[in-house]
């Protein structure tokens, strides 16, 4: 196999990110990331700069695929509330599938200083995810789908808190597996909130009595 070839920048993503993941950054070593891909370190630094950029390309392909999806699941089309449960659905799926990609994507935000590697680079792509979400819903604002009582900010940070909630409590916790009831009762809260709603009177018409 090639060392520059692209099945071999992959297997070394492969390795990078589980001993990432499962270890931490701190306590990985570049000889542990080359033996578990089986690869030399004279490959990992043709494709990698250093383990530093290893981190970096991990975190830039779990930021890119969360973009990914957000982006797929809100063309399905549908009002709102359908982009809304479709992305989520989208989202629950993927982080299924690769937990531990999206335990190094968070781990990004909750780490203490010295887990990662210096100028580490992701707000630009979390604030790029967090507005596409902020356009749909100035989009359904304008709509007529969404109160205007709140900006568009305060309600993207609702919704992405309730959201990302769920995922961190999946990859901390894999039993607590959310699914499409979950997808629907976020919307369902997000959308109706928690406080009472007023009670409709029924009003009783009596028909009148035949003379």
């Amino acid at each position: 196999m090639a060392k520059d070839g692209p099945e071999t920048r992959r297997q070394i993503l492969r390795a990078a990110q589980k001993r990432f993941a499962n270890a931490g950054y701190a306590a990985t070593s570049v000889q542990d990331i080359v033996d578990d891909a089986k690869v030399s370190k004279p490959a990992l630094y043709y494709h990698f700069q250093d383990k530093a950029g290893l981190f970096q390309a991990l975190v830039h392909e779990a930021h890119d695929e969360r973009y990914r999806i957000l982006r797929e699941a809100a063309a399905q089309g549908g009002d709102i509330r359908a982009q809304l449960e479709n992305i989520l659905l989208a989202l629950f799926d993927y982080f299924r599938q690769h937990r531990e990609l999206m335990r190094i994507s968070f781990a990004t935000m909750f780490a203490a200083p010295g887990e990662l590697p210096e100028n580490l680079s992701y707000a630009d792509k979390c604030a790029r995810n967090f507005e596409f979400i902020r356009s749909l819903i100035q989009h359904a604002q304008q709509r007529g789908g969404l109160d205007r009582h709140f900006d568009s900010e305060e309600l993207t940070f609702g919704f992405y808190g309730m959201a990302n909630f769920h995922l961190v409590a999946n990859i901390v916790s894999p039993d607590c597996e959310p699914d499409q009831l979950t997808a629907r009762r976020i919307v369902e809260l997000f959308l109706a909130g928690a406080g009472p709603k007023p009670r409709v009177r029924k009003t009783v018409v009596k028909s009148k009595e035949k003379k």
